[in-house]
């Protein structure tokens, strides 16, 4: 999608949608975790909540993202993107270890003699109905992702997935709570941790990647080589080197020194090097940052 205002319009819409069911979705779980006095419930309520929050931080940073470069950011604001796939993992971590923990305690009480209480049918129900709700919002939002090429909407994407788990989880524990007996209501808390280690896991590899590219990790080898490929098409360019690339949000930065035989006018090489640019911005998008650096 290369014209930005559609592409914000689109992220502003699966995003505001997504708020709207994540928003109805905490209400219902606490309402029947408390009432059906289920700790995995609640545990799944909490990471509801933290899938609204983090559909805030999508709209906020990318209203920031998509401002057009200006004398204070030469490069753009591509970055804040990034920075708001780092608060998704790093929100993520937290609610993640935050659940763990609360279902380890209920593990040890038990553990020492506590009668832990059976969860209710309703909290039974409210797992079904949110994993059906969030599998659908994740499909949407994965989808958009990739369209609009924004590593924060697939990181909120996949949130909402890591929603649908741990209510399949959640579903499981409860299950086993209710219907296997008394001995068996540990279920629900050892469902509790399950949820809480998966959240961890996927906020992890979230922060791990927006880190990768706030330190300005090179771009895989797979696509270098396909940028290297694409300079060597053309005829009169011999040697491509030096070759520098990293992300900046969903558009990249390329730099690359370039060597044209010695009686190549620079009238030429800069027409060949014109066409090298529009050429990598026909493969990477029109908000790739392009670099070419003319030999002889």
């Amino acid at each position: 999608m290369k014209n930005p205002d559609n592409r914000r319009k689109e992220i502003d819409i699966i995003t505001i949608t997504g708020s709207i069911v994540n928003a109805a979705l905490l209400g219902l779980k606490f309402f029947a975790g408390f009432f059906g006095h289920s700790s995995a419930m609640i545990a799944d309520a909490f990471h509801s909540l933290s899938d609204f929050i983090t559909d805030i931080v999508v709209l906020v940073f990318m209203q920031m993202a998509g401002k057009p470069r200006d004398t204070s950011h030469d490069y753009g604001h591509g970055k804040f993107e990034t920075l708001a796939t780092a608060v998704i993992g790093f929100m993520l971590f937290m609610v993640g270890a935050g659940i763990f923990r609360n279902g380890a305690a209920l593990i040890w009480t038990y553990l020492h003699g506590a009668v832990l209480e059976e969860p209710g049918k309703i909290a039974f129900i409210m797992a079904l109905v949110s994993i059906v709700s969030k599998e659908l919002l994740y499909q949407w939002t994965y989808i958009s992702g990739k369209k609009v090429n924004s590593a924060a909407v697939m990181a909120n994407a996949w949130h909402h997935r890591s929603d649908a788990f741990s209510s399949i989880a959640t579903a499981v524990g409860i299950a086993g709570a209710i219907f296997l007996g008394e001995k068996w209501r540990v279920l629900d808390p050892i469902t509790a941790c399950g949820v809480g280690g998966f959240i961890i896991i996927i906020g992890v590899r979230f922060i791990k990647t927006s880190f990768d590219e706030l330190l300005e990790k090179s771009l895989p080898y797979e696509t270098e080589e396909m940028i290297l490929s694409i300079i060597r098409s053309f005829p009169e360019i011999h040697d491509p080197h030096n070759l520098r690339t990293r992300r900046i949000g969903s558009n990249i930065a390329i730099e690359v020194h370039i060597r044209f035989n010695r009686d190549t006018t620079l009238e030429s090489a800069h027409a060949i090097a014109t066409l090298v640019e529009d050429k990598l911005k026909g493969e990477f998008g029109d908000g790739t940052h392009v670099v070419t650096h003319m030999e002889c």
